[in-house]
């Protein structure tokens, strides 16, 4: 569609975004061998990190993100700490097209959520006893690619 002099119309109004708000909804923090595990410091631990996204519509434009966030610090098989995180928004996202808004969601919603998500971790494991664990940045649009890639091997035909 045109105005009249070529140029085409702008029908669309632009995409509208806002976090209405962020919150805990589930967390653990174990040190299930103090004060012994307090005295083991000077070995390095074995640290494993798992992050994962989630999103679920709320109904109309809302959307809840959680990041789900698992760290846990070994020594020699026994374990020094453990800490399960489920950090959530609720997005209101409107006027998207339709064909970036899972894209959207999975990717800049967790992004803004992760400063919060680093800062609790790292928070928590000093407060526990250790030395902070900084999580590294994560590349959201990777996570995405993997997940859409892994999707799609398990609704592959036979």
């Amino acid at each position: 569609m045109t105005n009249g002099n070529g140029a085409p119309t702008l029908d669309a109004t632009p995409a509208q975004f806002g976090v209405l708000v962020q919150y805990t909804k589930d967390f653990s923090f174990e040190n299930p061998n103090a004060p012994a595990s307090l005295t083991q410091q000077g070995q390095q631990p074995a640290v494993s990190v798992q992050i994962n996204v989630g999103a679920t519509n709320l109904g109309g434009p809302d959307f809840e993100v959680a990041l789900t966030t698992e760290v846990k610090a070994e020594i020699n098989g026994s374990v020094l700490f453990a800490l399960e995180l489920i950090y959530a928004g609720i997005f209101r996202i409107e006027n998207m097209p339709s064909e970036n808004l899972h894209p959207f969601v999975m990717i800049e919603c967790p992004r803004l959520l992760f400063p919060f998500v680093r800062e609790i971790v790292a928070t928590t494991t000093r407060n526990g006893g250790f030395p902070p664990v900084w999580l590294e940045p994560v590349d959201f649009v990777g996570l995405y690619r993997q997940n859409m890639a892994r999707q799609a091997e398990q609704f592959k035909p036979s």
